[in-house]
């Protein structure tokens, strides 16, 4: 429990470091530096392989997968995974509004609105697609399977995040912001219900 408290605090710092210099203007040559070198990448194929990807991050699809792994799932993960998320939504929009961050100005290949700081789509992908990685960890009993799947599902995290920077509707800092607070709150969430459970089997 200690270590999971200490990356907790460790991730919240970086997220707080992330939001000051987003809030005092600081982070240009970061998010510029990133940026060009994914816009680099630009061609039909990323275009088409980017918009791909960002839909495995989009509200419909998170709600029909939500709701499948939800009616799959009878344990005490399914609490984990129905906190994590609406808590990650929640504060997702709450601080959105608070900071007001416009999104860049770059080139955008989809339309997109509301403001930019902290990302959605990085925060619900570390609640849903980091609860996967959580759940296969602790449920998969194969070695070479459990790796496979927790590779493939940080792989899609990581693409779920430059997707949104490719696509121009994201800053490199509002994703990083986003999957340090989405991650911190996961663990938390996961620290609770744990409690929560033993306590109520006692």
């Amino acid at each position: 429990m200690k270590k999971k408290i200490f990356l907790i605090g460790v991730l919240l710092t970086i997220f707080i470091l992330i939001t000051l210099l987003v809030l005092t203007n600081n982070t240009s040559n970061f998010d510029d530096n990133i940026y060009n070198i994914v816009y680099s990448l630009r061609s039909n194929f990323f275009d088409f392989f980017f918009k791909s990807i960002t839909i495995c991050a989009n509200t419909l699809t998170i709600i029909c997968l939500v709701i499948l792994l939800l009616l799959i799932i009878k344990d005490k993960f399914r609490y984990v995974l129905g906190i994590s998320v609406i808590s990650s939504v929640l504060s997702n929009q709450l601080l959105k509004h608070i900071f007001m961050r416009p999104r860049p100005d770059h080139i955008r290949l989809i339309k997109q609105g509301g403001y930019s700081y902290p990302s959605g789509h990085s925060m619900i992908s570390i609640a849903v697609y980091g609860f996967l990685i959580y759940y296969v960890y602790h449920k998969v009993k194969n070695k070479t399977l459990k790796i496979v799947l927790i590779t493939l599902l940080t792989i899609l995290i990581i693409l779920i995040g430059l997707s949104r920077i490719y696509l121009g509707v994201h800053y490199p800092s509002d994703i990083l912001g986003g999957y340090t607070l989405s991650l911190s709150i996961l663990i938390l969430v996961v620290l609770g219900v744990d409690k929560y459970v033993k306590n109520d089997s006692k």
